[in-house]
C-alpha cells in the first residue's frame, strides 16, 4: 500500500509533537498560562512584549472603551504564554481612561502572573504600586528595567535583597538590548510564584478598617479583599459602584467604615494610605540600593535630553525635528520622490492603462465600467489615491514618528509644551493625539480617550476636526508649497494661529479646569532598527485593513452619487463658495472628495496643481481652506461615537463657514497687498 508524502510528513509531525521534546519548537506545550504587564508609561513594556512575543500581536480595544490591549502568544520551553501589554498605569486608583482598563483587566483577567516593569533610575517612586500588586494576592514579578541607565547614573540595585524584601522574585533588565530577558523568561516557565506575605503597615485607624471592610467582602473576586478594602477606603466610583451592586446588604456598613475613618483624618484617606506606602518604599529602597560617585560630566544623550524640554533649545530642536522628520521625509521623500515615482511612474503610465482596457473589454456598458476605472472608479481613483498617494505619505510619517516613540522624544515634547497647552484648555499629554493626527485624524481622535477630564476630550477632539492636517494632507501641501517657501510659510502661520485662537476660545467657553499632567521621561537613546520598523510595519498593516477599504467605499459612494445625478447638484451650490474665496471652480470637487475622505481632497488638489489649473495666490488659499475644512466621514463617525452626535453636528456647523471665512479673508489680504508666491 503506497503512503502519500503529505500523509508521511503529517504522520511524522505528529510523532514529534507527541514525544514533547522541550528543545523542539514542535513539541505541543504541557502548561500554558497568562502573564500581564503592569507598570507605569515609558518604562519598557511594550520592548519587553516584543521581546518575549516576537513582532506580531493581536492589539484590540478593551470593552467598553477605546484603549488598546495588546496581546500576543510566547514559547518558553514546553510553557505557551499569552502575554498581555496593559495599558500605562500610575496606581489602581485610577484617573485616567488609560489606568481604569489597566485596572480592569488586572482584576478581571486572573492572570498567572502579574510582572511589574519599573524603571530602575525611578524606584523609589515606582515601587508603591508595586505594594499595591502584591496586596491584590496575585502572584507578582518586579522586573527592574532600564538598568544600564540605572548603572551609568551610579545606581547600584541588589536585585537579591530586593527579592527578599519583598518575598517575590525579582529580574534585572535592559530591554532595548536584549539584557536579562533570559533570566525573566526562566522565571515566567518557572513554577508560579506563591503570592507574597509582604505587607505595608498603614496607620492604626487605616489597618482597622481595612480589616472591618473585608470581613463584609466576598472572597471569590479574584484579588484580596484588603486590596479591595483600601480602594473602598479611597473612594475609588467604580469599586463602590461593585460593592452595592454585589453586596447591598454590607454597602451601608461599609459606608459608615469609610466615613468613620474618615473623620479621623483632615486630609482624604488616599493621603495617609500613599504617605504610608511611599515610606515603606523608602526603606526597601534604602536596603537594596546603594549609589557610586556619578561620573563628573553627563553624557551626550542626557545633556541632549535636558536641552530638549528647555523653553529656548526646546523650540530649536522641535523646529528641527519638523523640518527634518515633517519636510524632508514626508514633504520632500513621501510627497515628492515616493509619490512621484508609484503614481506617475507606476500608476499613472503603466497600471492605469492597462486595468482601464482590461475592463473596458470586458464591461461593455460604460455605466459599470465607470465603477471601476475613469474619473471615478473604484481602481483608477480609490485603490491608486490609497496606494500611490496617500500610502508613500502615511508610511513617511509613520516611519517618523516611530523614531520619535522610540528615542524618548515625545515625552520630552509634552512637557515642553505642557505651558503653553495649559492656555488652551489641554494638557501636555494632549500632545499625543495631536501628534498622532498629523498621520491620521480617525486615529487620534480615538486616542483622545487617555486625556482625563471630559473638556479635555472635546477641545482635542474639535482641534483635531479643524486644524490639524493629517500625513496624506500634510504631504501634499509640504510638496506642492516646497517650491513656494513664503506661501508654505503662510500656510503654516495661519493654521497655527487658527489652532491656537481657537483652543483658546473654547478653553474659555467649556466649564471646566485643565486635568493634572505627570509624565515619566525615559532616557533619549538611539532608536532601535528592530522596533522602528515593527512600529512602522504595524501601523501600516492598519492603515491597510481600517483605511483602504474606505477609499474603496468612498469611490463607490462617489459613483452613486454622480448617478443618481446628485453630485453635480452637490458641486453646483459648492462652486459660488469655492469662486467667492478666488478658487477655480474645479477645487469644489476637492473640497466635495474630501468630505468623503480628507486624503481624497488632497489628492485631487495635487491632481488640479499638476495640470497647471491652480497655482500662486490660490494655491495658497486652497491648503489653507481644505486644511480647515470639514473632517471626513471616518473621522466625523468616530467623533459621534466618542462625543456624541450633538456634540459632533455643532463642531462640524462651526468648522464649514469657518474655513471659507478664514479663506476667504486670506484671499482679500493676499490680494491687496500684492503678495507674490
Amino acid at each position: 500500500m503506497s503512503v502519500r508524502p503529505l500523509e508521511l510528513v503529517r504522520g511524522l509531525l505528529s510523532r514529534c509533537r507527541e514525544s514533547r521534546c522541550a528543545a523542539c519548537p514542535l513539541a505541543a506545550p504541557t502548561q500554558s498560562r497568562r502573564v500581564l504587564l503592569f507598570g507605569s508609561p515609558n518604562v519598557g513594556k511594550s520592548v519587553i512584549f516584543s521581546r518575549l512575543t516576537g513582532s506580531y500581536a493581536i492589539v484590540s480595544n478593551y470593552p467598553g472603551t477605546t484603549v488598546e490591549v495588546a496581546r500576543g502568544q510566547a514559547r518558553i520551553g514546553d510553557v505557551a504564554v499569552e502575554v498581555v501589554d496593559s495599558p500605562g498605569s500610575y496606581a489602581l486608583m485610577p484617573f485616567s481612561e488609560d489606568e481604569r482598563a489597566a485596572r480592569d483587566l488586572l482584576l478581571s483577567s486572573r492572570p498567572h502572573i502579574v510582572v511589574h516593569v519599573v524603571d530602575a533610575k525611578h524606584l523609589r517612586r515606582m515601587l508603591p504600586l508595586t505594594f499595591q500588586l502584591i496586596e491584590t494576592g496575585l502572584p507578582v514579578v518586579l522586573d527592574v528595567n532600564i538598568i544600564d541607565e540605572a548603572a551609568r547614573a551610579g545606581l547600584q540595585i541588589d536585585t537579591a535583597a530586593l527579592s527578599r524584601a519583598l518575598g517575590i522574585p525579582v529580574v534585572a533588565t535592559a530591554a532595548a538590548s536584549g539584557i536579562g530577558m533570559d533570566r525573566l523568561r526562566a522565571i515566567l516557565s518557572g513554577p508560579v510564584p506563591e503570592p507574597s506575605s509582604f505587607a505595608v503597615r498603614y496607620p492604626p485607624a487605616i489597618e482597622s478598617a481595612v480589616q472591618r471592610i473585608a470581613e463584609l467582602l466576598d472572597r471569590d473576586t479574584g484579588v484580596s479583599a484588603r486590596s479591595l478594602a483600601l480602594l473602598l477606603l479611597q473612594r475609588d466610583a467604580a469599586m463602590l459602584e461593585q460593592v452595592r451592586a454585589a453586596h447591598p446588604e454590607a454597602a451601608d456598613a461599609i459606608e459608615r467604615i469609610i466615613a468613620e475613618t474618615e473623620s479621623q483624618y483632615a486630609q482624604p484617606l488616599t493621603f495617609p494610605i500613599a504617605v504610608a506606602r511611599q515610606r515603606e518604599a523608602d526603606r526597601v529602597v534604602d536596603t537594596a540600593t546603594s549609589t557610586a560617585p556619578r561620573p563628573v560630566r553627563p553624557g551626550f544623550a542626557e545633556v541632549l535630553g535636558r536641552l530638549t524640554m528647555q523653553p529656548v533649545t526646546g523650540l530649536l530642536a522641535l523646529a528641527a525635528v519638523l523640518y527634518v522628520g515633517l519636510y524632508l521625509v514626508v514633504g520632500k521623500l513621501g510627497a515628492g520622490v515616493l509619490v512621484d515615482f508609484i503614481d506617475n511612474q507606476l500608476f499613472v503610465r503603466h497600471i492605469n492603462p492597462a486595468v482601464e482596457a482590461f475592463v473596458e473589454r470586458i464591461l461593455l456598458w460604460p455605466t459599470w465600467s465607470a465603477l471601476f476605472v475613469g474619473d471615478y472608479g473604484v481602481f483608477t481613483l480609490g485603490l491608486r489615491y490609497a496606494l500611490a498617494i496617500v500610502l508613500p505619505l502615511v508610511g513617511a510619517f509613520f516611519f517618523v514618528f516611530a523614531l520619535l516613540e522610540d528615542s524618548g522624544y515625545l515625552p520630552r515634547l509634552a512637557l515642553l509644551v505642557d505651558r503653553l497647552f495649559k492656555r488652551i484648555g489641554l494638557s501636555g499629554r494632549a500632545i499625543i493625539p495631536i501628534v498622532l493626527g498629523l498621520g491620521c485624524d480617525t486615529m487620534a481622535t480615538l486616542v483622545t480617550r487617555v486625556l482625563q477630564t471630559r473638556r479635555e476630550r472635546l477641545i482635542a477632539t474639535f482641534l483635531l476636526a479643524l486644524a490639524i492636517p493629517c500625513s496624506a494632507q500634510l504631504g501634499v501641501i509640504l510638496g506642492l508649497l516646497s517650491g513656494h517657501p513664503r506661501g508654505l510659510v503662510i500656510w503654516g502661520g495661519v493654521v497655527l494661529g487658527v489652532f491656537a485662537l481657537s483652543g483658546y476660545l473654547a478653553a474659555r467657553v467649556l466649564p471646566g479646569e485643565a486635568s493634572r499632567f505627570y509624565l515619566e521621561v525615559p532616557p533619549l537613546r538611539l532608536p532601535s532598527v528592530h522596533n522602528v520598523l515593527t512600529k512602522t510595519y504595524t501601523r501600516l498593516r492598519w492603515y491597510a485593513a481600517e483605511v483602504v477599504p474606505l477609499f474603496l467605499l468612498a469611490s463607490v459612494l462617489i459613483w452613486v452619487a454622480n448617478l443618481l445625478r446628485l453630485f453635480p447638484l452637490v458641486l453646483s451650490g459648492a462652486r459660488p463658495l469655492v469662486r467667492a474665496i478666488g478658487l477655480p471652480e474645479e477645487v469644489a470637487e476637492a473640497f466635495l472628495f474630501g468630505f468623503f475622505r480628507r486624503d481624497y481632497g488632497a489628492a485631487r488638489i495635487f491632481d488640479l496643481h499638476s495640470g497647471h489649473a491652480i497655482s500662486g495666490v490660490s494655491l495658497v488659499v486652497a491648503m489653507v481652506t481644505i486644511t480647515l475644512f470639514i473632517p471626513c466621514i471616518a473621522q466625523f463617525m468616530i467623533m459621534v461615537r466618542e462625543r456624541g452626535l450633538r456634540a459632533a453636528l455643532a463642531m462640524t456647523a462651526i468648522i464649514l463657514p469657518f474655513a471659507f471665512g478664514v479663506g476667504y479673508v486670506l484671499n482679500l489680504i493676499l490680494v491687496t497687498l500684492q503678495v507674490s508666491i
